[in-house]
């Protein structure tokens, strides 16, 4: 065999290993209204296809990542855009513009942030409340590599409903009703302590501990960040070579706009506790079992074309 096949036969493999782990994420908006997704990769990662759309109820939108990608995806609500893409929204807004282009989500917003891993690295995922709330907000990855299953998580609950008034953003555009709570502000956002902040002498875990207001999040929705340092149940791994990112995943399925789409705020301090929130994992985990959803393209494929490959290598003809 001739000395280049060796290298162009690891050169093929090691290129095809690299391009099979890519992942997609699928963006759903199962709100009853429309909403503008925007998207922000982490330094180092390059855009993804699309910085920020229009996705009217119902839909989804696939964006394709890279290996190693790390960035942010949120929805943007209560908007309005010329024909050059450029006007504001009344939560998540990233600088008046439709393709947010770099600029990140004005607070508050619900976040999901992920970093993949390269290879067999695995990926590191959340949702994020730190700062603040607009949407309910469900990730779950499919297609796992290996077939181990993965955790789903999220905010399903909506906790504009049950925000302290010191921290609402009231909208007016009508699409959650006149004058509705449509976000839910952070206690950093709203008081801007080193203490809400985690900044100054409060810039660690040990310092850092979770507030009333914190608290509130992290009942409502508990496996999301509700502050700075919230690492130990908020943060998840796994290999998956899909992620379905679903807005308003269960508390508007099947409801369709018509005048005024969402209850008006009610005069609660707290959330529902959170047993009140487990059936929606649990039955997207049924739904979407990552250990039962079949692979676009998975392992024993990889295997197969692996064989081929160096079937085809070992025959090809000295040169």
């Amino acid at each position: 065999m001739s000395l280049w096949k060796f290298p162009t036969f690891f050169l093929v493999m090691f290129t095809f290993f690299s391009c099979s782990f890519s992942s997609i994420f699928t963006i759903t908006n199962n709100c009853p209204y429309t909403i503008w997704p925007g998207t922000l990769s982490g330094a180092g990662s390059p855009s993804l296809a699309t910085t920020g759309f229009r996705l009217d109820p119902g839909l989804s939108v696939k964006l394709t990542s890279v290996p190693g990608w790390s960035g942010r995806i949120w929805a943007r609500t209560g908007c309005t855009f010329d024909a050059t893409g450029t006007g504001k929204c009344q939560t998540g807004d990233c600088g008046g513009r439709l393709e947010c282009d770099g600029n990140g989500a004005a607070p508050p917003t619900s976040l999901f942030e992920i970093t993949l891993g390269k290879g067999t690295d695995q990926d590191y995922y959340d949702v994020s409340m730190v700062d603040g709330y607009n949407l309910p907000l469900l990730a779950q990855p499919r297609g796992v590599y290996g077939g181990a299953a993965c955790n789903a998580t999220g905010c399903v609950t909506d906790i504009n409903r049950g925000c302290p008034k010191e921290l609402q953003v009231v909208g007016g555009d009508g699409y959650q009703g006149e004058g509705g709570v449509v976000g839910c502000r952070s206690a950093c956002e709203a008081f801007g302590s080193d203490q809400y902040c985690c900044s100054g002498a409060f810039a660690n875990p040990t310092t850092c501990q979770p507030s009333y207001y914190s608290t509130i999040f992290k009942r409502a929705c508990p496996r999301a960040y509700s502050y700075a340092f919230d690492d130990g149940t908020s943060t998840f791994t796994c290999k998956a070579y899909e992620y379905d990112i679903v807005f308003c995943p269960s508390s508007y399925r099947n409801k369709k706009p018509k005048g005024t789409v969402l209850p008006p705020p009610i005069s609660i301090t707290v959330p529902p506790p959170p047993q009140s929130i487990t059936e929606p994992y649990e039955k997207f985990q049924q739904d979407n079992s990552s250990s039962n959803a079949p692979l676009s393209f998975g392992v024993p494929t990889f295997l197969l074309v692996t064989m081929l490959l160096a079937i085809l290598a070992m025959t090809q003809p000295l040169m």
